[in-house]
C-alpha cells in the first residue's frame, strides 16, 4: 500500500479501488522509464529528466474523472496529480538511485513537472526534471537506476532507447546495463513473493534494475 500512497492522488484504499486479485500481488503498478541525463557544457550531469508511463490500470485510477465532457483529461487538468506525485515522492529519493564514484547523489526538489494522457493507448505519463544538488563529473562514470527497494512499483527502461544524453561536450557517452537473470532458487523467491503478495525483499529491486552509465572525456 505504501508505494500506491505515493503514486496516487488519494492515499488511503487504492488496491481496493483498482480491483480484483492482480491489485493484490506485488507489484502493484508498472512504470515504464524513459529519461534524459542533463550535461553541463563541462560534461558534469547536472538533472536527470523522467518521462514515467504507468500501465493502464493506474492511469485509469489517476484520470478517472478528470476530463471535461467526456472527453480525456488535458495536461491542465492533470496538474494538481503531477504536483502530488512529485511532492510525494521526495521521501524516497524519487526512486532515482544515482551513484558517482560509488556514492550516492542528492537531489534538490523537482521542476518542470508535468502530465499527459495517450487516449490512444489509456495511459498516463508523469514528466519532470530532477536536480542534482552538485552536478556529477563524468570523467569517472555516473550511474543512475530507477527502481522501488520493497518491489511495490515496477519500473523498468522502456525498449528502445530509453536513456538519451542532453548537452555536454563531444564524446561523452550513454550505456545501459542489463541485470544479470535471477537463478532458479531466486525467481522461485520472486514467483512466491508475487504470488502471496509481500516484499521479495530490496535486494531484489536492486538487482533487476537497469542502469544508465554516462561517461564524459
Amino acid at each position: 500500500m505504501r508505494a500506491l500512497h505515493i503514486l496516487a492522488i488519494v492515499a488511503g484504499c487504492a488496491a481496493g479501488l483498482l480491483g480484483g486479485p492482480a491489485a493484490q500481488a506485488h507489484p502493484h503498478v508498472w512504470v515504464s522509464v524513459k529519461a534524459e541525463a542533463v550535461l553541463g557544457p563541462d560534461g558534469k550531469v547536472v538533472a536527470i529528466r523522467h518521462h514515467w508511463t504507468f500501465d493502464d490500470m493506474y492511469s485509469a485510477f489517476v484520470t478517472a474523472n478528470l476530463g471535461k465532457d467526456g472527453q480525456p483529461p488535458t495536461p491542465e487538468d492533470l496538474q494538481p496529480v503531477a504536483q502530488t506525485n512529485v511532492e510525494s515522492l521526495k521521501e524516497f529519493d524519487f526512486f532515482t538511485y544515482g551513484k558517482l564514484n560509488g556514492k550516492p547523489v542528492k537531489y534538490d526538489d523537482p521542476k518542470d513537472y508535468s502530465m499527459t494522457y495517450d487516449p490512444k493507448d489509456e495511459v498516463a505519463t508523469l514528466n519532470f526534471t530532477l536536480p542534482l544538488t552538485r552536478p556529477a563529473e563524468t570523467k569517472k562514470a555516473f550511474t543512475f537506476a530507477v527502481y522501488d527497494p520493497s518491489y511495490f512499483v515496477a519500473f523498468s527502461f522502456d525498449k528502445g532507447q530509453s536513456v538519451n544524453l542532453e548537452g555536454g561536450p563531444k564524446g561523452c557517452s550513454l550505456s545501459i546495463l542489463k541485470p544479470h537473470a535471477l537463478d532458479e532458487a531466486e525467481q522461485k523467491k520472486l514467483n512466491q513473493a508475487m504470488s502471496e503478495n509481500f516484499s521479495p525483499g530490496e535486494d531484489f529491486a536492486f538487482r533487476l534494475a537497469d542502469r544508465a552509465m554516462v561517461a564524459c572525456p
